[in-house]
């Protein structure tokens, strides 16, 4: 677990028993955010400076929390209390890193119930992630929250599969580590080169290659199942022309089209 949760954690009391006696490390993490969210002066951020549509005065992280998990809470106030959230995670000590991840902790369980085929410790392999995403994501662009998530997961998942402790595919566990063409790597090449978003890819491979239904996923995210089904389509037809294009590989071509199911390119037409 992060030290810097793990630093805040009360030693004696009620509460210390259970935390050091090894409680799930998000459960560990939902006490800490608590007791820095009680008291008179519990960690909180101005709304007033945010805007955004939050409310105009001093927000607790936890009341914050419920807010940006609302649908009525839209991208721009997302991003902006985020981007806070992010630099005073990286200036201001341990307590808004565990600020952070109290925060993020509704995205985080939907994370972890993806990733329960390994046998690995799942929350903390995500915990730790997202600790590395905070010091390291770029915070200017748009859906801040979405690309630390998917930032995450992507990070958690490759430390499960490094361990070879994937049960529920066993013929993988021989491979020491993900080849060229595995799909995971060949949608990361496809938003280097712009082709989709680090959002996209994360719905494609979520969807597509996980089973995760897009109603469990929309819901996830606050969002009408049908936009997240276009949104998939949307990303998955563009891959088809980058692919046409001659933009990726046909290495590529062959494994995205086996991963989104769809039919990229006749191999007798030309670009």
């Amino acid at each position: 677990m992060s030290e810097s949760i793990r630093s805040l954690l009360p030693t004696t009391g009620s509460d210390a028993p259970a935390l050091v006696l090894g409680e799930q490390p998000f459960d560990v993490a939902a006490t800490a955010f608590r007791l820095l969210n009680t008291g008179p002066g519990p960690l909180s951020v101005d709304g007033a400076a945010l805007g955004g549509g939050l409310p105009a005065r001093r927000i607790a992280l936890s009341e914050l929390a419920a807010i940006l998990m609302h649908p009525s809470c839209g991208y721009a106030a997302s991003d902006r209390a985020w981007r806070l959230l992010i630099e005073h995670a990286r200036t201001d000590g341990p307590a808004w890193v565990v600020g952070a991840v109290g925060v993020a902790l509704p995205g985080l369980r939907p994370a972890a119930y993806r990733l329960r085929g390994f046998t690995g410790d799942v929350q903390a392999e995500l915990l730790t992630a997202f600790v590395a995403a905070l010091r390291s994501l770029k915070p200017g662009g748009p859906r801040v929250a979405q690309r630390l998530l998917s930032a995450t997961f992507t990070t958690a998942r490759a430390a499960l599969r490094a361990d070879h402790e994937r049960p529920k595919a066993p013929v993988e566990l021989a491979v020491s580590a993900p080849t060229a063409g595995h799909p995971d790597l060949v949608l990361a090449r496809a938003v280097t080169a712009g082709v989709i978003t680090a959002f996209e890819a994360e719905l494609i491979g979520a969807t597509r290659l996980e089973g995760v239904p897009v109603a469990g996923y929309a819901q996830g995210l606050g969002k009408a199942v049908k936009a997240v089904y276009k949104a998939r389509d949307r990303a998955e037809e563009r891959l088809v022309a980058a692919i046409r294009a001659g933009v990726l590989s046909d290495e590529d071509a062959a494994v995205i089209a086996e991963a989104t199911m769809t039919l990229a390119s006749d191999p007798g037409q030309g670009s």
